[in-house]
């Protein structure tokens, strides 16, 4: 698309934090141009007066096959919520509710701004929420969930679970023209074999890829691991070869003083998820002494039902709140966390060249806001009215990779919310009517 966007109060998050007043020119899927009062090439115009144009917000750490399981175990720590509800409702997903669940989440995030996702799919019927992603019109990543230990009904065999994976990545990553990519999904530590982590490394190697897995969510499973492997969690993955700026690891509560310091030495990414681990009691990870040390740290929903909702905008303020009792009022600011859902997130993914920022040569991925709200006024900086005021439902125009998936706040492919519904509730009522 070519379009120059005028009129606009642009929150850049270049490297000066540069907040402009001006015009945006697009040209294909690029952004060209940045100025007060840009001439127009002769292309389309789109007046933004009075509307706040931010990168689009990442989400670095989600489950598109929960989605359809929010409201359904609540009131339960980790294991016993992933052993009763959560891996018995995912081992019964058929292609169609899978493919239901990723709409509703894929609808709920496109519509709070978020442009870019790294999820953790599903064991069976991944083809399905690819085949979302690339519909929707999200930039993101997933994978196959891998599980090949432990008793649940979920696992698979070591070699099967290998072989399955490579084919998903020999078919979807890259595609949508590059905007889709495949992210390696071992679950953790506790649901995969030595063999399997080191069938990981090699696939990892040989494609280039991320690596996403869960670690160090709940002192329980803490502790399983340490007297299974002799190690905590991080100093697992040193030990295993896996720790690199490849590795993306959601949670990191329960951490000794080495570990975080292997999170510095080997570049290791930390997803945060504030309201997922205060629902579930797991705790809430030292973010303040994590940037403080240089660790990248990005956000994350997680899943529907350990958050009971994707909003991102929740988030942000949760992530930007609880931290301050503990470690002081100061010890993390807006700032901080609008870089979690932009930059840092975009680091996350490798991709800091390309999104996270409003900046020529930079992919068109925006979220345009309108905060001509009661709840988000008056104002006189506009960083922490993103964080602490706005809410998802400020969220106007979405754009990603140069074309509107969302308009006036209605997702291009899930334009009919009422129907989503319903099949929601179908699809979600047989899956419990079978598994639980």
């Amino acid at each position: 698309m070519n379009i120059l966007l005028t009129n606009a109060t642009i929150v850049t998050q270049n490297p000066g934090r540069e907040v402009l007043h001006g015009d945006l020119l697009i040209k294909e899927n690029k952004i060209i141009e940045i100025g007060p009062s840009l001439g127009n090439p002769g292309v389309p115009e789109m007046d933004l007066s009075g509307l706040t144009v931010i990168p689009g917000l990442i989400q670095t750490h989600v489950h598109l096959c929960q989605t359809l399981f929010r409201n359904l175990a609540d009131d339960l720590e980790l294991l016993d919520w992933l052993t009763r509800y959560i891996w018995p409702l995912e081992n019964h997903h058929t292609p169609e509710s899978l493919g239901v669940s990723a709409q509703l989440g894929l609808s709920e995030m496109l519509s709070s701004g978020v442009t870019t996702i790294l999820d953790m799919g599903a064991g069976r019927h991944m083809e399905m929420v690819f085949r979302e992603m690339e519909r929707s019109g999200v930039r993101g990543f997933s994978g196959k969930v891998m599980m090949d230990a432990g008793d649940q009904l979920y696992r698979e065999e070591t070699g099967e679970v290998l072989a399955s994976t490579e084919a998903l990545i020999q078919k979807w990553h890259g595609a949508a023209g590059g905007r889709i990519g495949y992210a390696l999904a071992p679950r953790f530590v506790l649901t995969c074999s030595p063999e399997l982590w080191a069938g990981v490394a090699d696939l990892a190697r040989k494609y280039d890829l991320i690596i996403h897995t869960h670690s160090s969510e709940n002192r329980t499973e803490l502790a399983i691991v340490k007297e299974q492997t002799g190690y905590s969690n991080v100093e697992f993955f040193v030990q295993e070869g896996l720790a690199s700026p490849k590795l993306c690891l959601a949670h990191c509560i329960w951490l000794t003083d080495q570990e975080f310091e292997y999170l510095r030495e080997y570049g290791i990414n930390v997803l945060h998820c504030p309201a997922a681990n205060l629902k579930l009691g797991s705790g809430y990870a030292n973010i303040p002494r994590m940037l403080k040390m240089g660790v990248n740290v990005s956000l994350g929903s997680d899943g529907a039902p350990c958050n009971n909702n994707m909003d991102i905008f929740m988030d942000m303020r949760l992530a930007a709140l609880i931290h301050k009792p503990n470690h002081g009022v100061a010890s993390i600011k807006a700032q901080d966390v609008l870089d979690m859902a932009t930059v840092f997130g975009a680091k996350t993914l490798g991709m800091e060249h390309q999104i996270g920022s409003i900046e020529p040569g930079k992919f068109a991925d925006l979220t345009i806001l309108d905060l001509n709200k009661v709840h988000a006024n008056p104002v006189d900086n506009v960083v922490s009215q993103i964080v602490y005021s706005a809410q998802s439902r400020d969220v106007r125009h979405v754009m990603v990779d140069g074309e509107w998936v969302v308009r006036e706040g209605i997702p291009r492919a899930y334009p009919d919310p009422s129907s989503l519904i319903a099949a929601a509730r179908r699809v979600c009522a047989e899956i419990e009517q079978a598994s639980l």
